[in-house]
């Protein structure tokens, strides 16, 4: 075909306009998403139609306005937790977003495929392990008196479950245990992220001298952004819902963990202790602000879901 003939076929093309759409293509569509949107309505949107509801009403189910959150709030209990959780957040995400993306650089640029593989496998069993499974490793651990490593905590100075177990020492071992459960299928991601850059631009950067670090501070790492981003948000949403750790450390230290550490527990002991749901509402709904700030924040500063060339 010349470029005459070409030149005629597109030009008839684009007078006919598209090409008409099948019939079902459309229905296929819904029936598609229709169990994800039924199950996020169930679970999803109505529950936290029913918080906001609870958090503004009674007992009585009377309009109280913002009683609940001033109740909460004025608890001796709240700052606490939710300092906590905050102090927990900023270890996390740190520890979090700097090993993953240095791990997934590594395996991307240092690796044989093969060789490569089999650290992701390595990296990933620790996440198929539930949350009570992982503390509960981590309980045996972290008790000098039967840990593997207890010349470690000795070398430390932590001679005992007690001292291993003290409040100030909490938001570090709650990190080591959310990285170990949730750091290698994030490793998994990047590293399937970084896959994704042109060969094409890697070889331009080497041959404009930029050696291993410099093509990832400068190329690798600003063209996976997305992901980063996506996957602090992920790992935000995820640290704002701690629970199972230090409820089960609060148990197996026999109370020397407070029941009220993080705020989740919190709203737990106002549900099912003190039988206040209004004021546990309360608090989901403001672990709920915080999570969709923090998310929106992220979200505009990064341009997540702007698209290319837009």
């Amino acid at each position: 075909m010349t470029l005459l003939e070409t030149e005629r076929v597109a030009v008839s093309t684009l007078r006919r306009g598209p090409a008409p759409r099948r019939k079902g293509h459309g229905a296929a569509g819904y029936l598609f998403i229709a169990g994800y949107a039924v199950l996020l309505l169930a679970f999803g949107i109505f529950p936290t139609a029913y918080s906001f509801y609870l958090a503004l009403t009674n007992d009585r189910g009377q309009f109280t306005g913002l009683n609940q959150f001033v109740k909460v709030v004025q608890d001796y209990r709240f700052t606490p937790a939710f300092t906590h959780m905050l102090v927990y957040l900023a270890l996390w995400l740190v520890t979090l977003v700097v090993l993953v993306v240095l791990v997934a650089v590594v395996l991307r640029s240092r690796m044989r495929p093969g060789t490569s593989a089999l650290f992701r496998f390595l990296y990933y069993i620790p996440g198929a392990l539930a949350g009570v499974a992982s503390v509960l490793v981590w309980l045996f651990m972290l008790d000098p008196d039967v840990s593997p490593v207890s010349w470690v905590l000795t070398a430390m100075g932590l001679q005992t479950f007690a001292a291993v177990l003290a409040p100030d020492h909490l938001p570090l071992i709650l990190m080591l245990i959310a990285f170990w459960t949730g750091a290698g299928g994030w490793i998994v991601v990047m590293y399937g992220a970084l896959n994704n850059i042109p060969d094409e631009v890697l070889e331009a950067a080497r041959m404009d001298g930029a050696g291993p670090w410099r093509t990832a501070w400068s190329i690798q790492i600003p063209m996976i952004r997305q992901w980063i981003v996506y996957m602090t948000i992920m790992a935000f949403a995820t640290g704002t819902q701690l629970f199972v750790e230090p409820q089960l450390l609060q148990t197996a230290s026999l109370g020397r963990v407070s029941p009220t550490w993080s705020p989740n527990q919190l709203a737990y002991v106002y549900a099912f202790q003190q039988g206040d749901f209004n004021g546990a509402a309360a608090i989901s709904v403001v672990l709920l602000a915080v999570g969709l700030l923090a998310a929106g924040i992220l979200v505009v500063r990064s341009n997540l879901f702007k698209l290319d060339g837009k």
